[in-house]
């Protein structure tokens, strides 16, 4: 029997394995991993094929304090985050004019339930969740278009729950699940 499509292993590219890279060059010269340590994470960073085994090997590392609540605000222009980033618990986004993008299938999510506030005047916003990801939309308000969502339907348990919250003026919010 062969494996669907979505049942395959999501792969890496290679700026995810070189921001892999800088994280545990960063973790080794701030003295939070030692040299043997920096070898074989590197070796594993290096080698891996799958997003699974990236996480794996990256696994307690030291950055920044995602507990906390983290912002991201322009006032035009565009507000991009992909490839490995370090999702905060609570992440606030800020946008008068612009597009947004926030793209959370390669990222590492540490927490179970992460909250993202969206307070956003005119132009689109897409975000893309991991494919196992439960989203809750309750709590955001649109003013001129209404959020584009379609749940699937054959979810795997043990996902993140992302709830998005806050208001949007004039533009539409597209979330969409991650193919692989």
């Amino acid at each position: 029997m062969t494996a669907l499509p979505e049942d395959q292993p999501q792969l890496i590219a290679e700026d995810d394995r070189d921001t892999a890279v800088q994280r545990l060059q960063k973790a080794y010269t701030e003295g939070h991993i030692s040299h043997a340590d920096l070898d074989e994470r590197l070796h594993r960073v290096l080698t891996v094929k799958t997003h699974s085994e990236l996480v794996s090997a990256l696994a307690s590392l030291p950055e920044e304090d995602a507990g906390t609540t983290s912002t991201i605000a322009a006032a035009g222009g565009r507000i991009q985050r992909r490839g490995v980033w370090r999702v905060p618990r609570t992440l606030k986004v800020e946008s008068a004019f612009g597009r947004v993008h926030l793209d959370l299938s390669r990222a590492v999510i540490e927490h179970p339930v992460v909250d993202i506030e969206l307070q956003l005047g005119t132009g689109r916003a897409k975000i893309t969740v991991p494919r196992d990801a439960i989203v809750d939309l309750d709590a955001l308000h649109t003013g001129w278009k209404d959020s584009h969502y379609k749940p699937r339907r054959h979810s795997r348990p043990g996902g993140p729950r992302i709830r998005i919250s806050g208001a949007m003026g004039f533009g539409r919010l597209k979330i969409r699940h991650a193919r692989r």
